[in-house]
């Protein structure tokens, strides 16, 4: 049976590329403790967005999704889910307000993994919810033509019990060391998670719910605004790309985790670069709405479009923004390219600062 060790392991990661990113996140969360005492009030309707989101991202990953306007009622627990696809992305959302709201006093043990995967599914007719796998399972891929090959053997399903207990029993332990950074033990813990591929289904969408958990135990609470497994869905070629080369030599312990785990932390940044953003412009209180999206288009380098800015500003409606860009174009502060859905806008630098 393969060892789970971090004790020596997580040196390897203090490399180049890797201690920046950290060095950018640690800077950030203290930035985010600030942001989130003085805000409170303004930040509810951030994680309302986070939630949909999240649901919708980490489901459709894995082929599992419903119209936009099912999913937005069901996210948000205003309707009862019909399908079977409702059902798991019902479990989801469960699961997510679960921890966002009991985040520190959900520690990492088997028994607690087991009890998320049963919420996962307590929609679902049958009883796979809440249980190890029980048969070998493999992880496929496959290419554009439709054809499928294996990408990795996980362990066998009578070794899943004593893996996981002894991968849960590491992490804490390696945790109480204080000069090492839970930032580098999390993401090496997700990769072993889904080495191990524990489930017989729900691996992917348990590995991003721990994700969180951890993050936020840690400290790093961004996922509660930001939706972490909606950067991931936009960037799962780089995702995946990671996790293939961070399983190569698995099995035999020689793998490398720095693949994934440059990944993650890049994910985590770019979750606090949005933050930052999105506070900013919630915050601003002397800016009205149309005025809020005149700075976010002039303030944008190149082009960007309407759903970016919908996305920039989640509490003005898509009714505002149109009308504000059509007042900035007539202006001639800012120009439209394009038209239709490839519609883009930029600011009209030639017309001058105002």
């Amino acid at each position: 049976m393969r060892e789970i060790n971090y004790r020596e392991r997580w040196k390897e990661l203090l490399t180049p590329e890797i201690v920046p990113l950290l060095t950018k996140i640690h800077e950030f969360k203290g930035e985010q403790a600030l942001f989130i005492e003085a805000h409170a009030d303004e930040l509810e309707h951030l994680m309302e967005v986070a939630c949909i989101q999240s649901t919708d991202a980490s489901n459709r990953i894995e082929g599992i999704y419903t119209s936009d306007e099912r999913l937005k009622l069901i996210a948000l627990d205003k309707t009862m889910p019909k399908t079977r696809n409702e059902f798991e992305i019902a479990g989801y959302r469960d699961v997510l307000n679960t921890i966002h709201n009991s985040y520190e006093h959900i520690p990492i043990k088997p028994s607690i993994v087991l009890q998320l995967h049963r919420d996962l599914y307590k929609f679902n007719a049958g009883d796979k919810g809440g249980k190890y796998k029980a048969n070998d399972n493999v992880i496929r891929e496959e290419d554009s033509s439709g054809n499928q090959r294996i990408r990795f053997v996980p362990i066998a399903a009578w070794e899943t019990p004593e893996m996981m207990k002894m991968l849960c029993n590491e992490f804490d332990e390696i945790l109480k060391n204080e000069a090492v950074d839970p930032l580098l033990i999390i993401p090496m813990f997700i990769l072993d998670f889904l080495c191990i591929h524990p489930f017989s289904d729900g691996n992917g969408r348990m590995s991003r719910l721990i994700t969180l958990l951890l993050l936020c135990r840690a400290g790093y609470i961004v996922g509660k605004y930001i939706s972490i497994e909606k950067l991931i869905e936009i960037s799962k070629d780089s995702y995946y790309e990671a996790l293939q080369e961070s399983s190569l030599m698995w099995h035999e312990e020689q793998n490398n985790y720095a693949p994934f785990v440059k990944y993650m932390l890049g994910v985590i940044v770019n979750a606090y670069r949005e933050f930052s953003a999105r506070v900013k412009l919630l915050t601003t209180s002397d800016l009205s709405k149309p005025e809020r999206v005149r700075e976010i288009i002039k303030e944008n380098l190149g082009t960007i479009t309407k759903a970016e800015i919908m996305k920039r500003c989640p509490d003005i409606s898509q009714i505002t923004i149109q009308r504000a860009l059509t007042e900035l174009v007539a202006s001639g502060n800012v120009t439209k390219i394009g038209g239709g859905r490839y519609t883009k806008y930029t600011w009209n630098w030639s017309k001058g600062e105002e």
